[in-house]
């Protein structure tokens, strides 16, 4: 999973067509000169949140706290984590050529900062937890937490899991869940390093066919890699997830080399459109029906293989359309107030304490209302960590950005 990033951002120049009647278009934001003499035109045209991806995360965490209480009832609910990989690559990647455009290049130090103080915080707050728990209860569930909370804390679960070809041992159980912050921190270290590289030595057209070839290299690579013993290394590894982050880059890329009044902007988002409610109908499908990490036979290694790719392109097609056309109908079913707001600010606390809550509860002995009850455990923590922990750090970041800005 993932976190809930910096921002979801957008507001593009020109009405968009199929839109509901009467609604005002978003305000115009004049074009950048200078962004357009970089190649893209459009990085810093869209400047406000999108409601529906925030929905969108919303809906994401909760296929995969289902997917852990009750497998059963969401056999491929873990599929929302490749939505949350891809979502999170867009997000930074536009973050990173915003900056880019404005300035000139990607300050990576002050980039690195933002995402430790985002993610770190909370999750040593639950580190913690499990591991007082460990120290001073008899709970089964929280055995080696102590261990396991230092694996999470410094993103390398994702590791320790791809090393053991065989059954997962009990070496990161209690916080096996962060598999995934491993994976997109090891992401954030490296590309902007790439994506800088790239926007310094190339043409932005250039930029943009190196990401969509890089998106297709970790398919490749897993199938050379691909072993019935190797499913935990293709699961869990960096270099083989990272298409799914990479499509959402290549989204982030794509929009902003496409200014407002593109006729292949307008295109896209038709035909974006068109595939946004059956993309949708075919995740929650997925979710409900297909046994995504159990060895099934031949299914097995063509999900391990192809079917992330597919996953990726699912997910970026769908952020597509939501980034888009945020006055369709799908775009205001996920901006409702009950769907935004907690993706907005507790996605990344409800990802981060719902494992730990299922666990608990389940050392306990319940059974009977575990779902209902994990809900409720997982809100409350999630609305702590948002009050006591996250918000507190971000408002400190942003007084912190202020004075910086008046001293410039």
């Amino acid at each position: 999973m993932a976190e809930a990033p910096d921002s979801t951002t957008t507001r593009t120049l020109d009405p968009r067509p199929g839109d509901s009647p009467g609604r005002p278009s978003a305000p115009a934001v004049p074009r950048s000169p200078r962004g357009a003499r970089r190649g893209f035109p459009s990085a810093l045209a869209r400047c406000g949140r999108v409601d529906a991806l925030d929905g969108l995360r919303t809906l994401a965490v909760a296929l995969v706290l289902v997917y852990h209480v009750e497998p059963d009832l969401l056999p491929g609910g873990s599929v929302a984590v490749d939505l949350f990989f891809t979502l999170s690559g867009f997000v930074i990647t536009r973050l990173l050529l915003a900056e880019y455009v404005r300035t000139g290049r990607i300050a990576l130090l002050p980039f690195f900062r933002r995402r430790w103080l985002r993610l770190v915080p909370a999750l040593l707050a639950v580190c913690a937890v499990c591991a007082a728990l460990d120290a001073t209860t008899s709970l089964w569930a929280f055995d080696g937490a102590l261990r396991a909370a230092g694996l999470a804390a410094v993103f390398v679960v994702n590791l320790v899991r791809a090393s053991q070809p065989g059954p997962y041992s009990d070496l990161t159980a209690p916080l096996a869940h962060t598999w995934s912050l491993g994976v997109e921190e090891q992401f954030y270290l490296l590309w902007p390093l790439l994506l800088f590289a790239l926007l310094r030595l190339l043409r932005a057209r250039t930029v943009l066919i190196c990401t969509a070839v890089l998106c297709a290299l970790p398919v490749l690579w897993r199938c050379a890699l691909w072993a019935p013993d190797a499913a935990h290394r293709v699961y869990n590894g960096t270099d083989t997830r990272a298409d799914q982050l990479l499509a959402g880059a290549l989204v982030a890329v794509l929009l902003a080399r496409l200014r407002a009044d593109d006729p292949r902007l307008a295109r896209l988002r038709v035909r974006t459109g068109r595939l946004a409610w059956p993309l949708l109908g075919t995740l929650l499908l997925v979710a409900w029906q297909v046994p995504v990490t159990r060895h099934t036979g031949w299914w097995t290694p063509l999900w391990y293989t192809a079917g992330l790719l597919a996953m990726a392109a699912l997910s970026a097609t769908l952020i597509t359309d939501l980034e888009l056309r945020p006055r369709a109908r799908l775009s205001r079913l996920l901006s409702l107030p009950a769907l935004a707001w907690p993706g907005r600010n507790l996605s990344y606390g409800l990802y981060l304490w719902h494992y730990p809550a299922v666990r608990l509860l389940a050392s306990l002995g319940m059974k009977e209302g575990r779902l209902a009850a994990t809900v409720v455990l997982t809100g409350v923590l999630a609305l702590l960590s948002y009050w006591l922990i996250e918000r507190p750090v971000q408002r400190a970041l942003r007084k912190r950005s202020l004075r910086a800005d008046r001293a410039d």
